[in-house]
């Protein structure tokens, strides 16, 4: 497998595929990046350092060297004398044909394209398609709609190279050849297939649940939408609602400001993911993230009015009343005109409304009371016209600032502080919305690419360096109730952490942070200085590397959700051929910390090749399936999966730790 990138994902990636599904990988990084540590997964640092040692002697010695036939890819013939797990790496200052090529992309089971630029990733996934119509592709874009387009662009000209292939008798087009049995898995078809994901709409749940308890994670793909909902721990006597199915346990530490961050490493204390009955009911206290199917209706972005607000954003509140006493004083006049005259009611009002604007003649020569009434229209109608020219002017004014930023409001408390609205703030800031959470945004940049979105919510947005005094105040950060630093500077999120401890040491904070151990340090040492708060951080190469890992292993990854430090995957899996699975009951097929599974779909296979094609049709699950179901050959069902879990039921071979 072929991993292209220019920052701490593409490191990330060839890690996870290499340390959990034991894959040979090829890893293509500008030369600048050739002094970057890769981060280790599943592996002690030692072995990691013999790996990349005896890498660089194997390429000093011209092993995996040679042009195309020489990447990491399971049909080179440079390749074929590489380890499980090795990794090769190529400096490339451009992603060029010749250097796709060099790659080993042409007899490469998979391509992810994982540089921060979607115009590079792009034009590399049209190369790459070019070389090797055969290839599985995983980009990394931002723009969601035109990665859709550039999705099914690039699976119908695979799709025409495989028809124009078949028709010329080439070897290949309709079997896997050398390189099937690793591409589809277990000697499944080969898979072509184009996965566009995001890191930004990856890690932005997970960020985002930082923030706040309860929160909500949502996975879909081809028609089928899964709900993964996060409960606090029930209260005294309360049992919580496990949904369809309890997928985690959280930390037993979550909302403890001195406890460890939950992790692999956490042991007992840590997330347990896929816990079996005996698992949950002993987890008294903890939190859980539960199963729950709901229809798709496309997200709410809350409070959003768009540049013409509705009436009541319109005039302040001071006009609204004055209004309403000024309606309220003419129905008054009216009924009393009403009894005074004896006219009708109709008529009563009419006559007041002409007194009002002074346009009726004077009432010489008639009863007192009408005469009073007529000087207290009139005194009325006075106040009137300055609350109409108030009026008019306010809603010109708030017309005028339709467009612009509107400012954090006087009362404002319990927000969330978002410092940064880059690519994962604005995801953040969406999802933070959708959930109704009041956001005030810090932005340096005024052409941030996230303002124009709080713009359209109408978020309260604070323009200015966050490390010069006073930003941090005029956000209100001393009555909110969390803080999000996720510029792309670790030294800019640690700074404004630590001013902001400094205004309130009891408030929550989440630090985005790239550096593995610069992120411990930093929590270890924040934890130690403010023992009553709670700190967190989060890293989104981390993140999202797990869901790029299982793209890259086929379509039948339909997704990953983050649980705190951990990340658990769905997968839409064949039960043929998986011993694991086939002939046993749904029971005994599940593996606690493994896998689970959810649901049967119950589609033909033309029923689920119309899903793949965006036709009607799609995915009919049964989701209520009993302990004592027997899965058949013939069954498809969706499940839940950990990373090693699922590298061991589709026969990858994960490396080893070091001593087990």
């Amino acid at each position: 497998m072929v991993v292209a990138g220019d920052d701490a994902l593409a490191h990330r990636l060839a890690a996870e595929l290499r340390g959990v599904y034991g894959e040979r990988v090829t890893l293509v990084v500008p030369p600048a990046q050739h002094g970057v540590r890769p981060p280790v997964v599943g592996r002690t640092r030692a072995t990691a350092l013999f790996d990349r040692v005896s890498a660089a002697v194997n390429r000093a010695s011209g092993n995996g060297g040679g042009g195309g036939n020489g990447g990491s890819g399971t049909g080179g013939t440079g390749g074929s004398d590489e380890p499980p797990g090795s990794e090769r790496i190529v400096e490339a200052a451009e992603l060029t044909e010749g250097a796709l090529a060099y790659a080993g992309v042409e007899r490469a089971a998979a391509l992810a394209l994982v540089y921060d630029d979607d115009e590079t990733n792009i034009r590399a996934a049209l190369t790459a398609r070019r070389l090797n119509p055969r290839i599985r592709l995983v980009l990394r874009l931002y723009n969601r709609r035109l990665g859709q387009h550039i999705e099914a662009l690039l699976d119908q000209a695979s799709a025409l190279a495989a028809a124009a292939a078949a028709a010329d008798g080439a070897p290949g087009a309709g079997d896997p050849g050398a390189d099937g049995s690793r591409a589809g898995g277990n000697g499944a078809a080969y898979d072509a297939s184009t996965t566009v994901l995001s890191d930004a709409d990856t890690a932005a749940p997970a960020l985002a649940a930082t923030a706040v308890a309860g929160t909500s994670k949502v996975v879909q793909t081809d028609g089928l939408m899964l709900r993964a909902v996060e409960r606090p721990p029930p209260g005294p006597g309360e049992v919580a609602d496990p949904g369809l199915c309890t997928l985690a346990l959280l930390s037993a530490t979550t909302n403890d400001p001195a406890g460890a961050d939950g992790s692999e490493s956490s042991g007992t204390q840590g997330p347990q993911l896929l816990p079996d009955e005996r698992a949950v009911a002993a987890a008294t206290g903890r939190g859980i993230v539960v199963l729950e199917n709901v229809s798709y209706s496309g997200p709410e972005l809350g409070s959003g009015r768009g540049v013409v607000p509705w009436f009541g954003s319109l005039l302040s509140r001071r006009l609204r009343w004055s209004f309403a006493g000024l309606v309220a004083c003419v129905v008054g006049l009216a009924v009393a005109s009403m009894l005074v005259t004896e006219e009708q009611p109709l008529q009563a009002t009419y006559l007041t409304l002409l007194d009002l604007f002074a346009i009726n003649d004077p009432a010489i020569g008639q009863p007192l009371g009408r005469q009073i009434l007529q000087l207290c229209s009139g005194m009325v109608g006075l106040l009137l016209l300055p609350v109409l020219l108030a009026a008019v002017l306010e809603a010109l004014g708030t017309f005028r600032s339709g467009t612009a930023l509107r400012k954090p409001p006087r009362g404002l408390s319990g927000h969330v502080v978002l410092l940064g609205v880059g690519k994962i703030g604005t995801r953040v800031l969406s999802r933070l919305r959708e959930l109704r959470i009041p956001v005030v945004c810090v932005e340096a940049d005024p052409e941030a690419r996230g303002l124009a979105l709080a713009r359209r919510l109408r978020v309260p947005v604070v323009l200015g360096d966050v490390t010069q005094e006073g930003v941090l105040e005029a956000a209100k950060i001393h009555r909110a109730h969390a803080l999000l630093a996720l510029t792309s500077a670790d030294t800019m999120n640690l700074e404004a952490v630590l001013s902001a401890r400094t205004l309130r040491p009891d408030l929550r904070v989440v630090l985005r942070l790239y550096d593995d151990d610069f992120a411990t340090a930093v929590y270890r040492t924040l934890r130690a200085a403010h023992p009553g708060a709670l700190t967190r951080s989060r890293s989104v190469s981390h993140l999202a590397a797990p869901a790029f890992a299982g793209a890259m292993l086929g379509r039948q990854i339909l997704g990953a959700i983050p649980v705190e430090r951990r990340v658990l995957l769905f997968a839409a899996v064949d039960v043929g051929g998986h011993p694991q699975l086939e002939g046993r009951t749904v029971g005994e097929a599940f593996r606690a910390g493994a896998w689970r599974v959810l649901a049967l779909d119950t589609a033909t296979p033309e029923e689920r090749r119309a899903a793949a094609a965006s036709a009607p049709g799609g995915p009919r699950l049964v989701w209520d399936l009993p302990s004592t179901y027997v899965l058949r050959p013939e069954d498809r069902v969706v499940l839940a999966a950990t990373r090693r879990g699922l590298a061991e039921l589709l026969g990858r071979r994960p490396r080893q730790r070091a001593g087990a």
